[in-house]
């Protein structure tokens, strides 16, 4: 029996610069522009986040607009509306995922439709029907119904509205997909009728979903670990792990071992490892907090040195970096997190708190990189107020 290869030792700078290209956060435009790049950037990321938080602009355009820095909200309406290359669906949260990878979301819609979704429990079979005889009539949004009556919320994001909670069960079940969004209102259409499809695509089978998670991590990733891969999925990991170490021993995937990581494993793709150009060091990314290199965040503490707070729920009085705290990356650091805020009456961007971090804690260069901090917040606040 073959021995199990010795992983290779990574820094955690040589780890930062294989995250930052499989990011494409080493590149100044590495999608180009228009309604194909957001096609091209939600394709190879996997999915990109949707939020409500709109303290500054939500963080499925500011995920966007981090890659490809000529982008327009009007791009993405494009790409989901008029290409369809782009729908949304829940991957571990509720996001923009490729069209093309649609099979590999069928199977949870069909669950849901055989076992409900805990979170619509309450959903009454007279307001599924309703719903769906008015979205067979032409594509529908919640204002468009009028004749609701208001129950009590279950929880705190739950609607009082019956009909909104049919549609969005409706949603996960994969009866109707949501065809446009005007700001965070939704137009739900038939998903056969959006797609324009005679019947739904042939379901993945369990054993190709695992590879489509470990295929999307290592392309987006480029370093994984379990966590990594099956991020709030873990139910996932046996599946995975299994899969992982069969490829290790075909040598398709090399184990590594990166600094600081204790008894964590991870791994990558032999080519991932072959030297590359480093970011350069005047590019300059003000990142959202659900953005993929943040949001996970013991995964950025390990390999930038920079944990993250979210304190949109914490008390005023406790926070340490702000509501809306913002990581700034300054080539392959985090140097700074801003709490910023878009006044969008007066049209300005309101600086609420700058904090230093890492390499940003050091007086020696701070002034330079405050430049150049200053420079992209210029660009930032024209991409806040555009359209």
């Amino acid at each position: 029996m073959s021995r199990a290869p010795k992983p290779i030792p990574l820094t955690t700078k040589q780890a930062r610069q294989i995250w930052l290209h499989a990011q494409r956060l080493d590149d100044r435009a590495p999608f180009g522009d228009g309604a194909q790049a957001v096609s091209d950037a939600v394709a190879h990321l996997g999915y990109v986040q949707i939020d409500t938080i709109n303290v500054i602009e939500r963080c499925h355009h500011h995920i966007l607009f981090s890659r490809i820095p000529s982008y327009r909200r009007a791009d993405l309406r494009h790409a989901q509306s008029v290409d369809k290359s782009v729908f949304e669906y829940w991957t571990h949260a509720l996001s923009y995922v490729p069209a093309g990878d649609f099979r590999f979301f069928l199977p949870a819609m069909r669950e849901h439709r055989r076992e409900g979704h805990k979170w619509f429990a309450s959903v009454k079979p007279a307001d599924t029907r309703k719903v769906m005889r008015l979205v067979r009539a032409g594509p529908l949004t919640i204002r468009d119904i009028e004749d609701d009556v208001l129950t009590e919320k279950e929880h705190l994001w739950q609607s009082r509205k019956p009909s909104k909670r049919a549609l969005q069960l409706a949603f996960y079940t994969g009866a109707v997909t949501v065809s446009e969004r005007q700001g965070m209102l939704k137009t739900y259409e038939l998903m056969t009728r959006h797609f324009g499809w005679d019947k739904l695509p042939k379901p993945a089978s369990a054993k190709d979903i695992t590879a489509y998670l470990l295929d999307r991590a290592l392309r987006s990733q480029g370093i994984v670990s379990l966590d990594s891969v099956c991020h709030l999925d873990a139910p996932r990991k046996p599946a995975v792990a299994a899969l992982i170490g069969s490829r290790v021993r075909r040598g398709e995937l090399v184990p590594v071992a990166i600094e600081g990581a204790g008894k964590q494993e991870h791994w990558a793709l032999p080519v991932a490892l072959e030297p590359g150009e480093r970011a350069p060091p005047d590019l300059v990314h003000i990142l959202s907090p659900f953005d993929p290199l943040i949001i996970q965040r013991k995964r950025t503490n390990l390999i930038f040195g920079y944990n993250h707070l979210f304190e949109a729920y914490v008390p005023k009085a406790k926070r340490k970096l702000g509501y809306f705290a913002l990581p700034v990356l300054v080539g392959d650091e985090i140097v700074a997190a801003l709490d910023l805020k878009t006044d969008r009456q007066a049209k300005k961007l309101l600086m609420q708190k700058w904090t230093w971090a890492g390499e940003g804690k050091k007086t020696a260069g701070r002034k330079e990189l405050k430049r150049k901090i200053e420079e992209e917040l210029d660009r930032f606040e024209k991409f806040q107020l555009a359209e």
